[in-house]
């Protein structure tokens, strides 16, 4: 994946923002005040400097009236530093502009200088450069959370992550949204154990897991099929006030389906009942494939007529797992009177988004 080029208005004239060309000073003649940054951590060149000046001046000149065309000019000159290899020079601007509490809203500057930064492979880079973009308020890309798991992935420096991440929830506690972004990420990456470490890291640091935290880490686990763990996890959650909802019983559920364990799936089909949280596609899905599995097909049709009463929507799926676990065992008639409702359903089907995991 490559730097992508900003969207910039063709119809004016060309800035071709090379560092020492005389168009540049042109452009960013209206200085207004001096703008005052404190110096970035990396290396650039007397040029650079100058280029980061006319930036900064421009941008002070015009913060009172920023418009699309000025942000897009903006970008247009991070997208040349990147493609140039001038990460520090970029890097050095934006945190300027951070030091002085200068908006980037509308701004894909951070975005494309992380995504520049860790294809170089850069983690210090990466780090601060992170750090600054949460400072200055700006949300950042699901895409830019994995960049920065990635850049952990091929370091076995763990002490060096923990640090940083103790940085990260210094900066945004109480808010968990960031922190839990880097746990997703790390999972999506499946580095298990370092999302753990945070996980751990999190509690250590008195900032207390959230109930999407826990269901990142149960979900995670549950794909690892790491049974005692996760059974583990989810008694964990409970100690800590935290109570399970649709989400965490259907990972919890799904993930004993995997393993063949029918009979934890009951006692937890049943907890969730029990604490009145309606179970919905999700629920019913893994619960009537675990019964028609062992052999249960009685089991499995009565969830079927339930969920119907209920106005959940019988998947093609779950008619299909009912169909071929009915044919396994011999009852061919069965499988034949499902097969035929399966063709009268129609528009009472399912749809797939319906099988996406509910949002909290």
């Amino acid at each position: 994946m490559s730097v992508s080029e900003p969207a910039v208005d063709q119809e004016g004239p060309a800035l071709p923002l090379h560092f020492g060309d005389p168009q540049i000073w042109l452009f960013f003649a209206n200085m207004g005040k001096r703008f005052s940054h404190q110096s970035y951590p990396t290396d650039t060149s007397p040029d650079e400097e100058k280029v980061i000046d006319e930036v900064l001046n421009q941008i002070v000149a015009t913060r009172d009236n920023a418009s699309r065309s000025s942000h897009e000019t903006f970008d247009a000159c991070i997208y040349k530093m990147c493609r140039s290899g001038n990460l520090a020079a970029a890097a050095q601007l934006l945190k300027s502009l951070c030091d002085g509490k200068i908006s980037l809203s509308a701004s894909k500057a951070y975005d494309m200088v992380l995504l520049a930064a860790s294809e170089r492979g850069d983690t210090s880079l990466f780090c601060q450069v992170f750090k600054d973009c949460l400072v200055s308020c700006k949300s950042l890309s699901s895409a830019t959370y994995m960049n920065l798991a990635k850049a952990f992935i091929s370091t076995n420096d763990v002490g060096k992550l923990l640090e940083y991440v103790k940085e990260v929830i210094e900066m945004t506690f109480p808010n968990l949204i960031v922190i839990n972004k880097i746990i997703f990420a790390f999972s999506k990456c499946r580095e298990i154990e370092k999302a753990l470490r945070i996980f751990n890291q999190m509690k250590l640091l008195s900032c207390k897991p959230d109930l999407y935290t826990y269901n990142i880490i149960l979900d995670m686990l549950g794909r690892a099929g790491r049974m005692d763990e996760i059974l583990h996890m989810f008694v964990s959650m409970k100690e800590a006030g935290i109570a399970p909802d649709i989400v965490s019983y259907n990972t919890l559920i799904n993930s004993l389906r995997k393993v063949g364990r029918l009979d934890m799936c009951l006692i937890y089909f049943r907890e969730m009942v029990a604490m009145r949280i309606e179970p919905d596609l999700l629920t019913y899905t893994a619960m009537i494939e675990s019964f028609g599995r062992s052999g249960n097909i009685e089991e499995a049709l009565g969830l079927l007529r339930e969920m119907k009463l209920k106005n959940v929507y019988p998947s093609n799926y779950i008619y299909k797992s009912l169909i071929s676990n009915s044919m396994k065992i011999g009852k061919v008639e069965l499988a034949m009177s499902l097969l035929n409702e399966l063709k009268l359903s129609g528009s009472n089907l399912a749809n797939p988004k319906d099988f996406k995991r509910r949002k909290r």
